[in-house]
């Protein structure tokens, strides 16, 4: 890919809460870009990019879906990514390898808990932004109302280039400051034709001040707007644009638009937006792999003469046939190339290559840097790994997973599908970082675990619809962590024979509570050979599987091994046994303390019933945090145990008649 083509490609994704109306925008942009013909809706199960029958079945995005359009001699990369928490590793995966992204806002929920989480995820991985504030034909729709929500909880500098137009209660279109126009869509054409008109002269003081606001804020930052400005001129259009993508590709700000994507209004000029704000893939922050051996820092040139370098960000099982979703940033991927996973140290081949334009494939015989794609022949390939054309050792930053927070036990209805649903395990938990599904050893069970009651039923949907496995389901149960209590100091001295061998080990070590979320941490001496530093970090690891008193996972400790005795005895393997029960002494010695998952909850209710949902929630051992009023509506804010939130969803519709909502994202361990 030359870096002409370069400069003209976008790899941006949708990101929000559920219901904001990702998918529904999603649709409009394909239409409006020719890529699709026919707008399908959400809510009848025909969206385009909801094409899984779990999704079309429940009108929510679950899996991330890719796709791309051309606009005004621009190339659009799509990703859609799911709003509802149980999917958060799709936004988590996608973002890992978009270049930006829009947000997008509810007029009326305005910031929501999932909205924070793929604001924290877009900062995490320096992705730009641009919102839009979807929904402002509801009732109950406040655009400053989401632009101040914006600012205070999200901490960012949201600049509107838009505004709202109104005629009576019915949204008809948006005022420009940049273009300093009136846009009013056609209904008849669907919102593919609008007509411009200037700006009326009652619509002028509040265009005015928030085209003002505008570009004070630019002049801040940009000399030449400031002279402009301070003399009471206007700058040109060209130059407001160039000085707002400068800011957003920084970070500095976030252009702020706004439209109704269910009445076709408002999409055209985001679609603009995207080419003129967010990045091509040459103006990404930079991309830094390593060396996996030294640690060594490598700088990524994104250009199709480099080095091949491509990153799997996604795993599906289509009609049996494992296909692997790629992004390339450096270098040409042909059918039939042999390529190196450098993660795993292994040779595959490209037997395949696919442009995918949702569930729809488009065979090609070759891929560029920037191209998002999709691999079949990556047989040992999972999200995470790195592939380039030779073992080099060069790898890029895996993409962090949380714990699964909630399991069910399953089992075959027959001893013919107990060997599928082996392979069907191995396969769902390729597809998916956050399921994990073992044998538990005590019982025999073999355990379901992910991040929530809706992840686990889609999970469970998949195994009899795509795999074919029919199981028995048992009821969901909490996954526990513990940690330990206070410092405790332990030195063990191991010495036995094992089979032919005698093994020798001495190991002090001391532990320490971490900080609530920050994982566990080992401290080892630098001097001590890579053999048995190996040796002694799995001994640890394999300490922290099981605490000594209630069997749970260990998390949030800090281990300082403080000695470590060698000797013309001592074995690698008596090392690690010496470092396992030296963990597991030192936590008796601590004191355990058993943990669980508590969820943030957002609940919306109308105002006559807020007394009711806020005693159901203490009853549930809640933590209220605040009662926000939304007009009729109140939000209530609450931090809440996952084992008390079985069955919400039916108990807060029942407490308000129906009219009740809520979402919930996990929010850390703590203290049962």
């Amino acid at each position: 890919m030359n870096g002409k083509r370069l400069a003209r490609v976008r790899n941006m994704g949708f990101v929000a809460h559920i219901d904001a109306g990702k998918t529904t925008v999603t649709e409009r942009v394909l239409f409006y870009a020719g890529k699709i013909h026919r707008m399908g809706e959400v809510h009848d199960g025909q969206a385009t990019m909801d094409w899984m029958p779990q999704e079309q079945e429940r009108g929510i995005t679950i899996t991330s879906a890719v796709t791309a359009c051309a606009w005004n001699d621009h190339e659009i990369h799509i990703i859609d990514t799911p709003g509802h928490v149980d999917f958060t590793i799709e936004v988590e995966r996608s973002l890992r390898v978009l270049d930006g992204a829009v947000m997008i806002l509810c007029a009326v929920g305005g910031v929501q808990a999932q909205t924070e989480t793929v604001w924290q995820q877009c900062m995490r991985y320096k992705v730009p932004i641009v919102a839009f504030v979807n929904k402002l034909d509801r009732l109950g729709a406040d655009f400053d109302s989401v632009l101040a929500q914006m600012k205070d909880r999200l901490e960012i500098k949201p600049l509107p280039l838009q505004l709202p137009y109104y005629e009576g209660d019915n949204f008809r279109g948006v005022i420009d400051l940049i273009g300093w126009r009136l846009m009013l869509w056609d209904d008849e054409s669907l919102g593919a034709m609008y007509d411009e008109y200037p700006i009326a002269d009652d619509l002028l003081p509040a265009a005015l001040q928030a085209r003002d606001n505008l570009l004070e804020e630019l002049a801040d930052y940009d000399d030449e707007i400031m002279e402009i400005y301070l003399a009471g001129g206007v700058p040109e259009q060209k130059s407001i644009i160039d000085a707002l993508r400068r800011l957003t590709l920084d970070n500095i700000i976030v252009p702020v638009l706004c439209g109704s994507a269910l009445k076709n209004k408002g999409i055209q000029p985001l679609i603009d937006a995207v080419i003129d704000y967010l990045p091509s893939p040459r103006e990404v922050k930079p991309i830094i792999a390593h060396n996996k051996k030294t640690g060594e820092e490598i700088p990524v040139d994104i250009t199709s003469d480099g080095s091949l370098l491509g990153y799997v960000f996604k795993v599906y099982m289509d009609e049996g046939r494992r296909m692997v979703y790629l992004r390339l940033y450096s270098g040409t991927l042909n059918v039939g190339d042999d390529v190196y996973n450098t993660t795993r140290g292994t040779k595959e081949k490209i037997a395949r290559l696919f442009l995918m334009h949702s569930h729809n494939k488009q065979r090609v015989e070759k891929a560029s840097a920037g191209d998002i794609v999709a691999v079949v022949g990556l047989k040992d390939s999972i999200t995470g790994d790195t592939i380039s054309r030779n073992d080099d050792g060069v790898v890029l930053e895996p993409i962090e997973v949380l714990k699964p927070v909630i399991s069910v036990a399953i089992e075959p209805k027959s001893s013919d599908a107990s060997a599928r649903l082996l392979q069907a395990m191995q396969k769902i938990m390729e597809e998916d970082p956050t399921i994990k599904v073992d044998e538990d050893p005590d019982t025999g069970q073999i355990i379901l675990a992910g991040m929530g009651e809706l992840h686990l039923e889609v999970a469970i949907d998949r195994f009899k619809t795509a795999f074919g496995v029919d199981i028995n389901v048992g009821k969901p149960q909490v996954l526990y962590c513990s940690t330990i209590e206070k410092e405790a100091v332990s030195e063990v001295v191991f010495n036995k024979k094992i089979g032919e061998m005698e093994h020798t080990g001495q190991v002090e070590i001391v532990a320490k509570p971490n900080k609530r979320g920050i994982g566990n941490t080992f401290n080892l001496p630098q001097d001590i050979n890579e053999g048995i530093r190996a040796h002694v970090s799995a001994g640890l690891e394999e300490a922290c599987l099981a605490d000594p008193m209630f069997g749970y996972e260990v998390v949030d400790i800090d281990v300082d091994v403080k000695k470590v005795i060698i000797n013309d005895k001592t074995t690698t393997q008596g090392m690690k046994i010496a470092s396992q029960m030296a963990l597991q002494d030192a936590m008796k010695k601590a004191g355990v303390a058993q943990l669980e998952p508590i969820m943030e909850l957002d609940a919306m209710s109308p105002e006559e019933y807020v007394g009711d949902v806020v005693g159901d929630l203490s009853s549930r051992k809640a933590s209220i945090e605040g009662v926000i009023i939304k007009g009729k509506y109140h939000l209530i804010k609450a931090y809440v145990p996952l084992s008390s939130t079985f069955g919400y969803s039916t108990g807060l519709r029942s407490l308000t008649r129906g009219r009740g909502s809520f979402s919930m994202r996990f929010y850390g361990f703590d203290t049962v």
